[in-house]
């Protein structure tokens, strides 16, 4: 302790704790913008949308009358997106994610194929919307149904699902998939009943954030032609469709302001089905994380 200079310690630890403060407050600043920013919007949202929110809005079709819109046509075509999306983005990510953490070789080729699901998972939305309109509507001759508007949101979604169930699969300990085999179980039932029970809660969050993504995306949706306006509902996953964003973003280019009024209420509802996913998510996982 003697060889310690105590006056150049203090000077230094005087020089990171200022340094400390700075970057706390530039944190507080920026955490501060966001949430006020937030506040505003929502504010906005709900100050403009509420008088058009009632019962008639979510049963009436879209009209050219902002007193008689309603989104029910919308709304239950999302419910229908979702129910194709759902299903094959998860069962394809997450099985996606078991072969490569858990049978494929670790080479330079599987390597690859790992960088670029990662680098999947950042392109625009709108390059999708082009692959989709290409593979599903024209190639496969879906034309413009519930079927290729899954497809392609399912494409959208389907790489964060993967490195989000990877990192799940790879955080349950080695030691417990040793311990399954030391029972005698085989490789495929240490994965069903060891590896997938402890990363579900893991692989539950980044699902459902894929599919908040897929259900607000609207590019997509464009590209391969959604029509706007619809005064039926769909009765198979081949009919065609309209979804939420569809109709907001309908609502919000006209000129009439009163449609602006009536694209918040929209966007009312779908920050609604937006926390009931949401909820319904941290109950199973919260459920999976007692029990496991």
């Amino acid at each position: 302790m003697k060889y310690i200079d105590n006056t150049a310690v203090m000077k230094r630890m005087g020089k990171r704790l200022t340094l400390n403060k700075v970057w706390k407050a530039l944190f507080i600043v920026a955490t501060s913008f966001a949430l006020i920013s937030l506040a505003v919007l929502l504010f906005r949202i709900f100050s403009q949308g509420i008088g058009y929110l009632n019962f008639d809005f979510l049963t009436n079709f879209a009209s050219r009358i902002p007193e008689k819109a309603g989104i029910k046509a919308a709304l239950v075509g999302s419910i229908w997106l979702m129910c194709v999306v759902a299903p094959v983005s998860i069962i394809l990510g997450v099985s996606t994610a078991i072969y490569l953490e858990e049978y494929a070789k670790k080479n330079k080729l599987n390597d690859f194929i790992r960088m670029n699901i990662s680098n999947l998972a950042g392109v625009p939305s709108i390059v999708f919307g082009l692959l989709g309109l290409t593979i599903f509507v024209r190639l496969m001759d879906l034309g413009k149904s519930i079927l290729a508007a899954g497809f392609t949101m399912s494409l959208l979604i389907l790489p964060v699902i993967i490195v989000a169930a990877q990192e799940a699969i790879r955080a349950v300990p080695n030691e417990q998939r040793e311990a399954s085999y030391g029972m005698g179980a085989t490789k495929w039932q240490t994965i069903v009943r060891v590896v997938l029970p402890s990363a579900i809660p893991g692989i539950l969050t980044g699902s459902i954030l894929a599919l908040s993504r897929a259900i607000g995306e609207t590019a997509p949706l464009v590209v391969i032609g959604i029509p706007v306006i619809l005064q039926f509902l769909p009765t198979g996953i081949m009919d065609s469709f309209t979804a939420l964003p569809m109709q907001i973003f309908d609502w919000a280019k006209r000129p009439q302001e009163e449609f602006q009024y009536v694209a918040a209420a929209g966007i009312i509802v779908l920050m609604t089905v937006l926390v009931l996913m949401n909820s319904i998510a941290v109950l199973i996982r919260n459920k999976f994380q007692k029990r496991y």
